[in-house]
């Protein structure tokens, strides 16, 4: 496959920028094709094999089941997936969407949920990010088809417009104090339904999210990549699991200091 495709760049229709502001996320189609998602999951699955932090729960060789495997940064581990991560055509989309003229990279993750895999928590990611910005985005890309029974996303449309809404993370207590928050404010729950291999989700630093349980036999495998406004400095108020993050992905850059680490190139 000729990687050189991801750079040419999307039209987005007014439409998906208005439900983006509206909702806290919209759904493009076909931002992938079939054969650009096909070349990257096997790079993909196998970086996060190697990598992922609980690789030690894989019981055998090939076996998924009951594994949720999270890899991060495989643009760095297998520069043959950096492509993907670098592509102007996804951070075209998330710029867009935010309404920014440049995006930097935050950096990717792969979820790969394993079969019976149960529902992935109630959560607003923006509280483990540690930037002054709320100018940031979530692309949630699977790169095999996934039917609803798969374990699909689901938005509570609006939530993004509350803001912090005092979680503590992705855990089963803050998702009932979400799904509580979900009943009193009347949030329409909303599931862009089965996903083709390539489609993709974009959603906000504040907008409450879930991923259903894996009830096929599948592995269900999804890369995300996370963009932040370019501009951005290191908030100077941090949290311990924003200092983690910070730590982590953006190069050791200190609180007020511009997030302009090479690791989070302008894309």
């Amino acid at each position: 496959m000729d990687t050189k495709a991801l750079d040419e760049t999307l039209a987005i229709d007014a439409s998906k920028l208005e439900a983006f502001a509206r909702d806290g996320h919209a759904v493009v189609r076909g931002l992938a094709s079939a054969d650009e998602a096909a070349a990257f999951l096997p790079l993909v699955e196998a970086a996060s094999i190697a990598t992922a932090r609980n690789k030690h729960e894989l019981t055998e060789p090939g076996n998924t089941d009951g594994v949720f495997l999270q890899a991060f940064n495989l643009w760095r581990v297998d520069d043959r997936i950096a492509p993907f991560v670098l592509s102007p055509r996804f951070a075209g989309v998330a710029a867009a969407l935010l309404g920014v003229e440049r995006v930097r990279l935050y950096h990717d993750q792969s979820l790969c949920k394993g079969a019976g895999v149960g529902r992935t928590p109630w959560h607003q990611d923006h509280y483990y990010w540690p930037l002054d910005t709320d100018r940031m985005i979530t692309m949630w890309m699977p790169l095999i088809d996934v039917p609803v029974e798969m374990g699909s996303m689901t938005f509570a449309s609006g939530s993004h417009l509350l803001g912090d809404l005092g979680g503590t993370g992705i855990n089963k207590a803050s998702s009932a104090d979400f799904e509580a928050v979900i009943d009193e404010r009347q949030l329409a729950t909303t599931s862009h339904g089965a996903m083709t291999a390539g489609d993709a989700t974009f959603h906000g630093g504040w907008t409450l999210h879930s991923a259903g349980r894996n009830t096929s036999d599948q592995l269900r495998t999804v890369m995300t990549v996370i963009y932040f406004s370019d501009g951005a400095r290191v908030s100077s108020d941090l949290t311990p699991a924003q200092d983690v993050d910070r730590r982590a992905w953006l190069g050791g850059r200190r609180p007020g200091e511009l997030a302009d680490h090479r690791e989070n190139p302008v894309l």
